[in-house]
Protein backbone atom coordinates (compact mmCIF):
# COMPACT_ATOMS: atom_id res chain seq x y z
CA UNK A 1 0.00 0.00 0.00
CA UNK A 2 1.03 3.79 -1.02
CA UNK A 3 0.46 6.22 0.80
CA UNK A 4 1.72 10.22 -0.41
CA UNK A 5 2.36 12.13 1.78
CA UNK A 6 3.24 15.89 1.51
CA UNK A 7 7.57 15.88 2.08
CA UNK A 8 7.12 19.56 4.04
CA UNK A 9 4.39 18.15 6.70
CA UNK A 10 5.06 21.31 8.71
CA UNK A 11 3.88 23.60 6.00
CA UNK A 12 0.41 21.92 5.42
CA UNK A 13 -2.90 24.39 5.75
CA UNK A 14 -6.07 22.81 6.34
CA UNK A 15 -8.95 25.15 4.87
CA UNK A 16 -11.67 26.19 6.02
CA UNK A 17 -13.85 27.82 2.95
CA UNK A 18 -13.08 28.06 -0.42
CA UNK A 19 -9.27 27.17 0.14
CA UNK A 20 -8.33 29.69 2.95
CA UNK A 21 -7.54 28.69 6.67
CA UNK A 22 -9.70 30.14 9.38
CA UNK A 23 -6.51 33.00 9.56
CA UNK A 24 -6.26 33.92 5.99
CA UNK A 25 -10.39 33.80 5.91
CA UNK A 26 -10.61 36.65 9.22
CA UNK A 27 -8.32 38.74 7.99
CA UNK A 28 -9.82 39.13 4.27
CA UNK A 29 -13.20 39.53 5.76
CA UNK A 30 -11.65 42.55 8.01
CA UNK A 31 -9.83 43.93 4.98
CA UNK A 32 -13.05 43.48 2.59
CA UNK A 33 -15.29 45.83 5.76
CA UNK A 34 -12.59 47.85 6.17
CA UNK A 35 -11.91 48.91 2.34
CA UNK A 36 -15.68 49.29 2.01
CA UNK A 37 -16.42 51.08 4.78
CA UNK A 38 -13.35 53.76 3.44
CA UNK A 39 -14.91 53.90 0.23
CA UNK A 40 -18.14 54.47 1.26
CA UNK A 41 -17.21 57.61 3.62
CA UNK A 42 -15.15 58.99 1.29
CA UNK A 43 -16.88 58.49 -2.26
CA UNK A 44 -19.21 61.35 -2.12
CA UNK A 45 -16.51 63.94 -1.18
CA UNK A 46 -13.25 62.86 -3.68
CA UNK A 47 -15.44 60.09 -6.39
CA UNK A 48 -14.53 56.09 -6.68
CA UNK A 49 -11.19 56.45 -7.92
CA UNK A 50 -9.73 59.06 -4.91
CA UNK A 51 -11.56 56.81 -2.01
CA UNK A 52 -9.85 53.45 -3.84
CA UNK A 53 -6.53 55.25 -3.57
CA UNK A 54 -7.47 56.23 0.03
CA UNK A 55 -8.52 52.84 1.01
CA UNK A 56 -5.82 50.62 -0.59
CA UNK A 57 -2.73 51.88 1.49
CA UNK A 58 -5.09 51.00 4.73
CA UNK A 59 -6.48 47.70 3.48
CA UNK A 60 -2.97 46.11 2.26
CA UNK A 61 -1.17 45.65 5.93
CA UNK A 62 -4.56 44.14 6.73
CA UNK A 63 -5.00 41.76 4.24
CA UNK A 64 -0.97 41.33 4.74
CA UNK A 65 -1.46 39.93 8.03
CA UNK A 66 -3.63 37.08 7.03
CA UNK A 67 -1.59 35.66 3.92
CA UNK A 68 1.91 36.82 3.88
CA UNK A 69 4.69 34.84 6.03
CA UNK A 70 8.58 35.44 5.80
CA UNK A 71 10.43 32.20 7.67
CA UNK A 72 7.76 31.40 9.11
CA UNK A 73 6.85 34.75 10.98
CA UNK A 74 3.66 37.10 10.25
CA UNK A 75 3.52 40.08 8.20
CA UNK A 76 3.46 42.05 11.63
CA UNK A 77 6.42 39.66 13.38
CA UNK A 78 8.36 40.52 9.96
CA UNK A 79 7.48 44.33 9.75
CA UNK A 80 8.43 44.97 13.93
CA UNK A 81 11.96 43.00 13.03
CA UNK A 82 12.41 45.12 10.01
CA UNK A 83 11.66 48.17 11.91
CA UNK A 84 13.90 47.72 14.50
CA UNK A 85 16.80 47.04 12.29
CA UNK A 86 16.06 49.78 10.68
CA UNK A 87 15.40 52.45 13.40
CA UNK A 88 16.44 50.63 17.02
CA UNK A 89 19.89 49.55 16.21
CA UNK A 90 22.87 51.09 16.88
CA UNK A 91 25.38 51.60 14.96
CA UNK A 92 28.36 49.63 15.00
CA UNK A 93 32.12 51.02 14.22
CA UNK A 94 34.85 49.47 13.18
CA UNK A 95 37.84 50.56 14.53
CA UNK A 96 41.08 48.98 13.53
CA UNK A 97 43.88 48.31 16.20
CA UNK A 98 46.27 47.39 13.59
CA UNK A 99 47.42 51.01 12.14
CA UNK A 100 50.91 51.84 11.68
CA UNK A 101 50.76 54.09 14.94
CA UNK A 102 50.02 51.19 16.98
CA UNK A 103 51.66 48.82 15.53
CA UNK A 104 54.99 51.12 16.14
CA UNK A 105 53.98 51.60 19.48
CA UNK A 106 53.64 47.28 20.15
CA UNK A 107 56.85 47.16 18.35
CA UNK A 108 58.51 49.10 20.91
CA UNK A 109 57.29 48.00 23.44
CA UNK A 110 58.75 44.78 23.31
CA UNK A 111 62.05 46.11 22.08
CA UNK A 112 62.03 47.81 25.39
CA UNK A 113 60.41 44.02 26.90
CA UNK A 114 63.63 42.33 25.22
CA UNK A 115 66.48 45.28 26.39
CA UNK A 116 64.78 44.91 30.31
CA UNK A 117 65.11 40.90 29.86
CA UNK A 118 68.48 41.38 28.42
CA UNK A 119 69.75 43.64 31.48
CA UNK A 120 68.25 41.32 33.88
CA UNK A 121 70.04 38.43 32.32
CA UNK A 122 73.70 40.67 32.27
CA UNK A 123 72.90 41.43 35.53
CA UNK A 124 72.76 37.86 36.45
CA UNK A 125 75.60 36.55 34.48
CA UNK A 126 77.36 39.43 35.97
CA UNK A 127 76.82 38.33 39.56
CA UNK A 128 77.93 34.78 38.73
CA UNK A 129 80.78 36.02 36.89
CA UNK A 130 82.46 37.59 39.84
CA UNK A 131 81.09 34.46 41.78
CA UNK A 132 83.02 32.56 39.95
CA UNK A 133 86.16 34.92 39.35
CA UNK A 134 86.29 34.85 43.65
CA UNK A 135 86.09 31.18 43.70
CA UNK A 136 88.65 30.48 41.28
CA UNK A 137 90.96 33.18 43.05
CA UNK A 138 90.26 31.24 46.72
CA UNK A 139 90.92 28.17 44.54
CA UNK A 140 94.58 29.19 43.02
CA UNK A 141 95.36 31.05 46.32
CA UNK A 142 95.24 34.49 45.87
Amino acid sequence: MVIEINKDIDKYQESVVMGLTAKQLIYSIAAVLVGGLIVLLTYKYIGLTGSAYVAIPVVAPIAMGGFYTYQGMSFYEATKRRLHFLFGNKELTYISTEGENAIKKLRMEEVLEQKKNQNKGNFFFKKNKKRKDLEESRNAGF
